[in-house]
């Protein structure tokens, strides 16, 4: 049991350690006293379903006010999920989510990341190989393995070994490959020149979108070599906060049928919420109390 963690499973509903709070009804949860990522994460939504928006429109059907609309649209334009027109805003593109950067990535919603983190180290248990791919999500999860001990790890993410605690560590393996600058990450093939195929007990995977289709990553290459993570494991924990949810990004990585676990900082729109649970997918929401 987790102090200060709530989940869902498919087959037992809604759970919280040692507590039971009142959750609010997520369809009227957009408004003011929602979280912002959940008011981003409708927001975006809705200038993807309409094809435009005014800022008008958005204070109307959010119940917000104009400078917090017009906030919200500028921190999704930076993370290129829509475009900012005057008086309102449009979809990035028809069809696929555009990359950012990975120091974008880090910034936002950076307290949701580090619940998440906190909230999947603990599915983790002493002595595990870990396969763990390139995000901001998956770093905040290796920083959080304090308690841990005998890990081993690999990863094609650069910034994750000197994150990764020193005692919990019995081998940290970095994948080969080309190095890419923005995101911090090598793309090679799954393996070492010893050995023909690598296997892991859990790959930790970190994503770009989050649909009914599945999981997505804005790279081909990253989304490619995430694949090849998913298949290598024996289970599979995908980390998404949920700015992620109803976001296609250019290339697809697993569908949710491959998946154990999905942590997150909020419960899913219901098509997602109802596609992961046909899959069998238990859902793990992380609080900050």
């Amino acid at each position: 049991m987790l102090r200060g963690l709530g989940w869902r499973s498919p087959s037992s509903g809604w759970h919280d350690a040692e507590m039971t709070l009142p959750r609010p009804d997520p369809a009227n949860d957009t408004g003011a006293n929602a979280l912002p990522a959940r008011r981003q994460s409708r927001l975006a939504a809705l200038v993807r379903e309409h094809g435009q928006m005014t800022v008008t429109e958005l204070v109307t059907r959010l119940g917000v006010s104009r400078d917090t609309i017009r906030r919200d649209l500028q921190l999704l334009e930076q993370r290129g999920l829509l475009v900012r027109t005057h008086g309102g805003a449009i979809p990035s593109d028809s069809l696929v989510m555009r990359e950012v950067s990975l120091t974008q990535r880090m910034d936002a919603n950076a307290d949701a990341k580090i619940c998440i983190g906190r909230a999947a180290s603990a599915l983790i248990r002493d002595g595990e190989t870990l396969i763990i791919n390139g995000g901001s999500t998956t770093y905040y999860f290796a920083a959080e393995l304090q308690e841990r001990r005998e890990l081993m790890v690999v990863t094609n993410n650069l910034r994750i070994p000197p994150a990764l605690p020193d005692h919990a560590m019995r081998a940290i393996y970095v994948l080969g490959g080309t190095y890419w600058s923005s995101p911090q990450v090598t793309i090679g093939a799954i393996g070492f020149p010893s050995t023909a195929r690598i296997s892991a007990d859990t790959a930790v995977i970190g994503v770009t979108g989050m649909s009914t289709d599945g999981f997505s990553i804005a790279r081909l290459e990253e989304a490619a070599l995430s694949s090849s993570m998913v298949e290598v494991a024996r289970r599979t924990i995908v980390l998404a906060d949920s700015s992620k949810f109803q976001v296609a990004a250019f290339a697809h990585v697993t569908g949710f049928a491959d998946v154990e676990y999905l942590v997150t900082d909020a419960a899913p729109p219901p098509e997602i919420a109802a596609a992961l649970e046909q899959a069998g997918v238990q859902v793990i929401v992380a609080h900050s109390w």
